[in-house]
């Protein structure tokens, strides 16, 4: 993939900050090549600094970074068989929305995991951009340091799936819970054997809520295992309970695609939420 390469005059590796690296890394940081392993990410964005910026940051930490200023030229090099592992939008660009691109993505066959960056969070665009089927949100104030973990973390759990399912024999057991079956090596749950197509921070919640089958999980844990704990999102202290409840209705929806009568998420008022039943197999 062709890289684009950032100008060292809006950041340069001895104005950024320390982050830490492993030792191993240098060489090829040193030679301007990328990790063997680096990820290969996709940035979109209309502020020319601030692209260029991240961009170089990303590249910093050991990924392989291509931007570019607007979804146009975004969807013509993935048009061209160009590969990548992750996209990260940002919220709002010159030509409109960046959530406008998502069915664009998807009708041009491309299903890789979106990422939103904004300067402006707001907790209705989030709810719109996981609605849609973006697996992450996150604030430009939080720093690349956390977007780069998180990305790191996406990419990880794609690629145990691709490999799994490259070597089904090297999978762990698989998690069972009446008609559910959870493949945590793929991230992938069937209801009686129909993939539910849950995205991977709903996988989670899901897998959560299996793993701790007939108690009730409350909402600050649902919400802790697809963010991280004490993180705050939306209005108040409690403000990430509209959130939970927006990604309890979603997954919800898909089981009930497949099955008008599912009922195994049930809701405790004002606490959380449970899976019935007992699970069986490694949880």
């Amino acid at each position: 993939m062709t890289v684009q390469q950032s100008d060292n005059r809006l950041a340069s590796p001895n104005s950024l900050p320390a982050y830490p690296r492993n030792p191993s890394q240098n060489s090829f940081l040193l030679q301007g090549n990328p990790m063997p392993d680096a990820i290969r990410a996709i940035i979109v964005d209309d502020d020319d600094f601030y692209r260029e910026a991240i961009a170089t940051e990303l590249e910093y930490l050991g990924f392989r970074v291509t931007s570019f200023s607007s979804g146009e030229p975004m969807l013509a090099h993935l048009a061209t068989g160009a590969e990548a592992e992750v996209i990260v939008l940002d919220w709002k660009l010159q030509s409109g929305l960046g959530i406008d691109l998502l069915p664009m993505l998807h009708e041009k066959g491309v299903h890789l995991p979106v990422v939103f960056l904004t300067g402006m969070p707001a907790i209705a665009a989030e709810y719109a951009a996981l609605d849609l089927g973006a697996v992450d949100f996150v604030d430009k104030a939080r720093g690349t340091a956390i977007l780069a973990k998180r990305l790191r973390l996406i990419v990880q759990s794609a690629r145990g799936a691709q490999q799994a399912d490259a070597n089904p024999s090297s999978g762990t057991e698989p998690i069972q819970s009446g008609n559910l079956m959870l493949h945590t090596d793929m991230a992938r749950a069937y209801w009686n054997g129909v993939d539910v197509e849950l995205t991977l921070t709903e996988f989670k919640i899901v897998f959560l809520l299996v793993s701790r089958a007939g108690e009730y999980v409350t909402y600050r844990s649902v919400y802790d295992c697809v963010r991280y704990t004490g993180f705050v999102a939306g209005n108040g202290e409690d403000g990430f309970r509209t959130n939970v409840r927006s990604s309890i209705k979603r997954i919800r929806n898909k089981f009930r695609q497949l099955d008008d009568g599912f009922a195994d998420i049930e809701n405790y008022p004002a606490f959380g939420y449970r899976w019935r039943g007992e699970p069986s197999g490694a949880a």
